[in-house]
């Protein structure tokens, strides 16, 4: 019988158990480890994924065969008009929205909380921003308007984690609250006029905040950034993997390492390629990559870094896993909880500013209760586990790509609205019955093998 319990570091260990047991103990932890911890080629490495995901731990691999069924159909049933590089481009710019709410819940959900107040935090960070580089007005630096607005939304975010961590309230009570709250906020600051505009291209703060979505890097400048920071991210990545390698550390092999970097590069090259394409009027040129792609892109990063290599990430995962265990490990559950409604409750004011330089403004008709629906589900279509513990931040930007794609699949066609409704919340529905359905088959194999 094999030792589950065991932890085989090395292949010294598996020498000294019975020759009819290596076999055995082998599969058990390939199913249940990361690749790269027992792997030491590239066949060896797609093997044990391959076991991880019959063991039912899938990632991503469900939405991105999600997402390119989608645009195979759309590109089908619209004529060749899905795939265009005008379209494309207007699909990334109007999921923008949806994948930054999403990046916003990651914090949250991996707690297995929820924060249903983050679309209307995002309709205030957007009227705070908008109001405050108004002429007449405030007429502040379009940063400062920025950095403001993103502090009072992270300061409310810090308000219901407040509540939720030391005062054990259940989160969705405390949201649900926040929503109705927020939602008054957003009135009291659009005042009468109920609307506010930052497209003035006269008044330099305004434009800046415009130009963060309809705003192009010319472009040369698009590839020389691109090489830039293609060497950065190989070099940094390989560097890593293989400094890693050498200390005996968990590390994938460096054929997955190359085909990663690989990969990465190619995306970014697609991206601006199809971006340079001129996508304008017959009088007008229009190429180039928006500037709230890098914007975006750095936002993802830097999410990415804290969450999946720092301390804080890590109590964060565990926390979501099992929150005793972590708490009788040291980890102070009340801090770690708050600063996770403190990081969503900012990175939904982010969201907030990237839909006002989108609509050139903002206006009462923001559905915050819609917006955080689809922040949820971005979430959890890109394979966030609802019950906490698993999931990442680049997930959330898939999950957007697809809520994004349903929508402007379905706008090109000119079905109507409810129709995408249902659409969504079929494609929402599946990615939890796959969450549920796999966390059954993870459960049933480590039964099975104990």
């Amino acid at each position: 019988m094999a030792r589950v319990g065991d932890e085989l570091t090395s292949g010294a260990e598996l020498q000294e158990l019975p020759a009819e047991e290596v076999p055995e103990v082998i599969d058990v932890v390939a199913a249940g480890a990361p690749p790269e911890l027992v792997a030491q080629t590239l066949g060896g490495y797609l093997r044990a994924w391959g076991r991880r995901i019959r063991g039912g731990d899938s990632g991503a691999l469900p939405v991105i065969f999600a997402l390119a069924v989608i645009a195979v159909a759309f590109e089908v049933w619209t004529g060749g008009l899905f795939f265009s590089p005008g379209n494309l481009v207007n699909l990334f710019e109007a999921s923008l929205v949806f994948m930054t709410l999403g990046m916003a819940e990651i914090f949250v959900l991996l707690l297995g909380e929820i924060d249903l107040s983050a679309g209307y935090v995002l309709a205030v960070g957007a009227g705070i921003a908008g109001l405050l580089v108004q002429k007449p007005g405030a007429d502040l630096p379009w940063w400062l308007a920025v950095v403001i607005a993103l502090l009072c939304t992270a300061v409310t975010g810090g308000l219901w984690g407040t509540l939720v961590a030391r005062l054990h309230l259940p989160s969705f009570v405390v949201t649900l609250a926040g929503l109705l709250i927020m939602w008054g906020v957003m009135l009291v600051i659009l005042g009468n006029a109920g609307a506010i505009s930052i497209s003035s291209p006269i008044l330099t703060n305004q434009h800046v905040l415009y130009e963060f979505v309809n705003g192009e890097v010319p472009p040369l400048a698009g590839w020389i950034a691109l090489a830039v920071l293609a060497a950065v991210f190989g070099t940094a990545v390989w560097t890593r993997d293989m400094g890693r390698r050498r200390r005996g550390l968990v590390a994938p092999p460096p054929g997955v390492t190359l085909v990663k970097i690989a990969i990465a590069v190619l995306a970014g090259v697609a991206v601006v390629a199809i971006c340079n394409v001129n996508r304008g009027a017959v009088t007008a040129v229009v190429e180039g990559v928006p500037w709230v792609v890098p914007i975006v892109l750095a936002v993802l990063f830097l999410w990415m870094m804290l969450l999946q290599r720092t301390r804080f990430g890590r109590y964060v995962y565990a926390i979501g896993g099992n929150p005793d265990a972590a708490r009788r490990a040291g980890v102070s559950l009340v801090r770690v909880r708050t600063w996770c409604f403190v990081l969503a409750g900012l990175t939904a004011g982010f969201a907030g500013i990237v839909y006002l330089s989108w609509q050139g403004g903002t206006s009462t008709n923001v559905n915050g209760g819609e917006y955080v629906l689809y922040g949820v589900a971005a979430a959890v279509i890109g394979g966030t586990s609802l019950f906490g513990g698993r999931g990442k931040v680049s997930q959330a930007v898939l999950g957007g790509l697809v809520i994004g794609a349903i929508y402007n699949g379905l706008y090109l066609q000119g079905v109507q609205v409810q129709w995408q409704l249902i659409a969504t919340g079929g494609v929402l529905l599946a990615a939890v019955l796959i969450d549920t359905l796999s966390r059954r088959g993870a459960l049933t194999g480590s039964v099975t093998r104990m």
